[in-house]
């Protein structure tokens, strides 16, 4: 059905739920897991979820060379074609969502929507600053001092302050240990990836969601993509980079009640 060959579906997968399909591209040094963990159950309540784990996230062994923004969108489609899914929707954030946009692009057949969060469609001088910070910190292998740059750089500022010493010293330990063996080569590929060109042909219906509080991806970043995708969507949630952890219902609920409304 595909007018474009698919490659073998090789990354691990995670597959929950039934009903429409909807594929999942998780953010740069986490995984499906940990990009919607708090979520996935009530993705899965309406929908067949299918999302794949970058190499070096989850079970997907770690690459050698450098990662393709066009091998990272195949591999989502062919994961979800190999669930036995002709058409689905794609929710990507972060580097998710140049994911989810070249997927969309090179396979516009298969994908019914987009749902984009906290991403862009090319790195502004914000982002060429902050991710070779992030990537030359881990590859130092001191993953304590990643996860305070991590902690300071992807909590909202409300969530941020809101948290008493004890709180915030758990966070930064949760997010050392969480921290995938490929993020070196994710947080390479986020400022190479560039999918300009691919807006103005978006076929799909498209949600951009907007993290009004975010010191990765600006509001300006969100705005281009909801400005420049054709009849795109922009609705606004108060966290920072992580809505998973500061409103995971209030952001699940936009999910769904988008995808509701553009079924196939």
């Amino acid at each position: 059905m595909s007018a474009r060959p698919l490659p073998e579906a090789t990354f691990a997968r995670t597959v929950l739920g039934s009903g429409p399909g909807l594929a999942l591209a998780h953010g740069a040094g986490s995984s499906v897991a940990g990009t919607y963990g708090p979520i996935l159950d009530g993705l899965a309540a309406r929908h067949t979820v299918v999302g794949v784990d970058y190499p070096g996230s989850g079970d997907t062994p770690r690459s050698a060379a450098p990662l393709s923004l066009d091998d990272l969108a195949d591999q989502l489609v062919a994961a979800a074609v190999a669930e036995g899914l002709d058409t689905f929707a794609v929710s990507g954030y972060s580097l998710g969502g140049p994911v989810a946009l070249r997927a969309a692009a090179r396979h516009p057949e298969r994908v019914s929507a987009l749902v984009l969060t906290a991403t862009f469609a090319h790195r502004d001088n914000r982002l060429a600053l902050a991710l070779p910070v992030w990537r030359k910190l881990a590859e130092s292998g001191n993953r304590e001092l990643l996860a305070e740059y991590l902690t300071m750089m992807a909590l909202g500022a409300d969530a941020l302050e809101a948290m008493p010493d004890e709180q915030l010293r758990q966070a930064v330990g949760f997010t050392a240990a969480s921290v995938a063996d490929g993020t070196p080569e994710q947080a390479e590929l986020a400022p190479r990836a560039d999918v300009r060109d691919d807006l103005p042909g978006i076929q799909a219906p498209t949600l951009v969601i907007s993290t009004t509080q975010d010191r990765f991806t600006s509001t300006r970043l969100h705005h281009q993509l909801a400005d420049t995708i054709p009849g795109a969507q922009l609705v606004e949630i108060p966290t920072g980079h992580l809505p998973m952890v500061e409103r995971p219902e209030e952001w699940q609920q936009l999910i769904t009640d988008f995808l509701d409304r553009h079924r196939d």
